[in-house]
């Protein structure tokens, strides 16, 4: 069995990784490292958890453990498509590193510019950065990349998904021809293929488990979903999710739960803090020194349940993670491997179960596609309604026996005449009643002689 000491690492950087645990290394590490420290190009592919970051941070440091940077002039550059993971692939170099005297910068937005420009200036050995903000910096004039030796691209697909290709080009443009590049990546789309062909010299291919596969150690399960009302259809959805939790109990110690809209990642929050869960969100809107808190507090146990979009899926190196839950099912196939390999990680038992509503069906499908399994079904934890029992009707109310009906003539009441007055010169008054006034009741003669 391979071990560290085997594979001709500085002595200073093994010092690191003895005192940081680690004796034997994982595939890709055992595979790539070797390669790396003969300065060849490096195409490692490999699913997310088993140890890429070391495998390209080992060498990288035996290899610039002689020399010093110039001002503006890093001797190396490692792309990371996320801020988050840049920041973890920089403590991954602080731990490597701390028994050599090399300096490093990080380059990621949220940040200064002066601050950064700052270090720059002094001159660092490893220049950590999202692509953006690289180019920034070079676009200021801040920034020189004639001197860099050995480029790494650290989750290559992630690049290609949030559209960071373009920029890989034009960075890798600005880097000399006679670099060493190592390409690290979860799965070889048709486009990662086309710029690895291009910018790589007779790379060194490393592939330690078939593409796009999850973590066998991981328990994978699915839940579909069915709304009873169109109108509360997110609200029950919600609810599902808690149950979920509720039935995992002391098994879930943390749980990182992803949406795929950063909206939903707001309003799954609110609604798990307002049921009594200890939960935080983090997505690219929020600002950088409040991701950073809220990703601490998740690491060091403060906070169990963290509610993230994608740009959490990638690197983030929580060791301990016990459950992931898809609040949805992920838009790109791809990002489901990803998501749920933020648990089972070196070696560990994790579990995670998706979500999937009617309109999700599709997406599902292209996920098992892409895994080449079913992911077993299991119930929905919310249990039906009961329906209400009906009231009894009640008895109805016998009605009085109908009067015989008048003949049909007669169904109508007959239209009165009105009587005409007699105008015949007669003493008889028609109308008046017994109360009419004397006067009025003579005769015309009688009131003429009187």
């Amino acid at each position: 069995m391979t071990k560290f000491t085997d594979l001709n690492l500085n002595p200073k950087v093994l010092k690191a990784v003895g005192e940081a645990g680690y004796e034997i290394p994982t595939p890709i590490q055992a595979g790539a490292i070797p390669p790396a420290l003969e300065g060849r190009d490096v195409l490692g592919i490999a699913q997310t958890g088993t140890g890429k970051t070391a495998s390209f941070t080992l060498p990288m440091l035996s290899l610039l453990a002689r020399g010093r940077a110039r001002a503006r002039m890093p001797r190396s550059l490692v792309l990371c498509p996320t801020r988050e993971l840049a920041a973890q692939v920089a403590e991954n170099f602080d731990t490597y590193s701390k028994h050599l005297k090399l300096t490093k910068a990080l380059l990621i937005g949220g940040v200064s510019f002066k601050e950064q420009e700052a270090i720059i200036d002094k001159g660092v050995d490893v220049l950590i950065a999202t692509p953006g903000r690289l180019l920034d910096h070079f676009e200021r004039g801040k920034l020189i990349l004639s001197d860099v030796k050995v480029m790494v691209v650290d989750e290559a697909d992630r690049m290609l998904d949030m559209g960071f290709i373009p920029d890989i080009e034009r960075i890798f443009g600005l880097t000399p021809f006679t670099r060493q590049t190592l390409f690290f990546s979860a799965t070889m789309a048709p486009e990662i293929e086309r710029i690895t062909n291009t910018f790589l010299s007779a790379p060194e291919r490393i592939e330690v488990a078939r593409q796009a596969t999850a973590s066998e150690t991981i328990e994978q399960n699915v839940v579909i979903f069915k709304h009873k009302r169109r109108d509360r259809a997110d609200s029950e959805k919600r609810k599902v999710l808690r149950a979920l939790i509720d039935t995992e109990g002391d098994k879930c110690t943390n749980a990182i739960i992803f949406c795929n809209r950063k909206t939903d990642v707001d309003i799954c929050t609110k609604s798990l803090k307002k049921y009594g869960y200890d939960a935080a969100a983090i997505h690219g809107d929020l600002d950088q020194s409040q991701r950073t808190r809220t990703l601490e507090s998740f690491r060091n146990g403060e906070l169990r349940i963290l509610v993230a979009s994608d740009v959490a899926a990638r690197g983030l190196d929580v060791p301990s993670v016990s459950h992931v839950f898809n609040f949805d099912v992920p838009g790109h196939a791809e990002d489901y491997v990803h998501r749920i390999g933020r648990t089972g990680r070196a070696g560990r038992e994790g579990k995670a179960i998706t979500i999937c509503n009617s309109r999700d069906e599709k997406a599902l499908a292209a996920v098992e596609n892409l895994i080449q399994k079913q992911i077993p079904r299991i119930d929905n934890p919310v249990k039906p309604e009961e329906p209400k029992p009906r009231k009894e009707a009640k008895a109805p109310v016998e009605e009085a026996a109908e009067k015989p009906r008048p003949n049909a003539k007669h169904d109508k009441p007959a239209k009165r005449t009105p009587r005409k007055p007699d105008r015949s010169g007669g003493n008889q008054v028609i109308g008046m009643g017994d109360h009419l006034p004397q006067f009025i009741a003579l005769s015309f003669e009688e009131r003429r002689a009187s």
